[in-house]
């Protein structure tokens, strides 16, 4: 998982969750593995750095994954809970960002209890964890003057795991959670919640306390995120997109219903954001 010793791996810069904006536009993002060692506590580093002209903003949206974000900014650090629906940023001027997607446990053992975090954030610095202020220091000491260098960006993603590094160990229950977010978001045959209670002998009740507690969210939303993802990755083929078969691809019963999930979650249509995705 990395490039050498001491040197995160960059990885590849596509998402399928990352929406972009009206116009088709995203600046820069730079993301990075995880060393083996922190395989359990972080999915991937993201970096994205912007330059816009005067006047010029741009609306980022986010079909985030169930988990929380660890982000250091030129202008803030925090933790970021969950987004239920479409994560949104505002960017404009110049400016960097050096995050963490964790993985779906690591947000309790920052949090030091269960995630309530949903659709809000702390600062970093408030964290009974580790020391958020240290940690925010070192990330912007990595990023200054140049954050488009790699070797910057490399230096502040070993600032985050080294802050990492000190966590609890992860508990049977975090790896339960873990395991029951990889497979519904690893098998597409996945669509009913009792799938996912047969998999890991759990009842209805008792999974939906797990995620409740370890992600904030719930097993059903597991399902439907999972689909939009899908969804995002199909309507940014080229060409023509054929709706209907996009939507009995991801299981559902007609086109229409597909498309109101969709807009509902989006603000648009699927086939108003399969033009804004080509026309960047």
């Amino acid at each position: 998982m990395m490039e050498g010793p001491g040197r995160p791996r960059q990885v590849d810069p596509i998402e399928r969750a990352h929406l972009r904006d009206a116009q088709g536009f995203s600046p820069p993002v730079h993301r990075f593995a995880p060393s083996p060692a922190l395989a359990d506590v972080v999915r991937r580093y993201w970096l994205p750095v912007w330059s816009l002209p005067p006047g010029r903003t741009t609306v980022q949206r986010v079909l985030q994954y169930p988990v929380c974000l660890l982000v250091v900014a030129h202008d803030y650090a925090r933790i970021v809970g969950p987004a239920s629906g479409l994560s949104t940023k505002e960017l404009a001027g110049v400016g960097w960002a050096a995050g963490a997607m964790l993985q779906p446990a690591t947000g309790s053992r920052l949090l030091g209890g269960p995630v309530t975090i949903t659709d809000s954030q702390v600062e970093l610095a408030s964290l009974p964890t580790l020391d958020g202020a240290a940690l925010t220091e070192s990330v912007r000491a990595a990023m200054t003057p140049a954050p488009d260098d790699p070797e910057r960006q490399r230096a502040a993603v070993l600032a985050i795991e080294a802050a990492l590094a000190g966590l609890p160990e992860l508990d049977e229950e975090g790896l339960l959670v873990n395991a029951v977010v990889e497979y519904v978001e690893g098998d597409p045959r996945v669509q009913r919640v009792g799938q996912i209670c047969e998999k890991f002998a759990l009842t209805e009740r008792t999974l939906q306390r797990l995620a409740a507690r370890r992600i904030g969210l719930s097993p059903k939303w597991l399902i439907q995120r999972r689909r939009l993802h899908e969804a995002a990755e199909l309507l940014s083929a080229e060409g023509i997109v054929d709706l209907a078969r996009v939507a009995a691809e991801l299981g559902y019963t007609d086109q229409a219903h597909f498309g109101r999930d969709w807009r509902r979650v989006t603000g648009v249509t699927p086939r108003a954001y399969a033009a804004q995705r080509r026309s960047s």
